[in-house]
């Protein structure tokens, strides 16, 4: 029988593995999302006129059904509605 070190193989097959699953978590952390607002955004955000337009309607509206004075139109309504939903 003729043994020589050529044929044999120092290969451990789990560390083979190991290493793999080692990269595999490696390459899972590299990806990170990151979601940045800029501060043009932020202060377009705050200072929306549409903001304040909208709670001034709230705050009719709100006085209107307080007082009893709101009445509803039941064709505008429904004309409303026909309307978002044909867009």
């Amino acid at each position: 029988m003729k043994i020589h070190s050529f044929g044999v193989s120092r290969v451990n097959p789990y560390n083979l593995q190991a290493n793999k699953m080692d990269n595999q978590k490696l390459s899972h952390k590299k990806a990170v999302d990151k979601l940045e607002i800029s501060s043009e955004a932020k202060v377009m955000q705050e200072g929306s006129s549409i903001q304040a337009e909208r709670q001034a309607k709230i705050e009719q509206l709100k006085r209107q059904v307080e007082n009893g004075t709101y009445t509803l139109d039941s064709k505008a309504t429904a004309k409303g509605i026909i309307d978002y939903f044909k867009r």
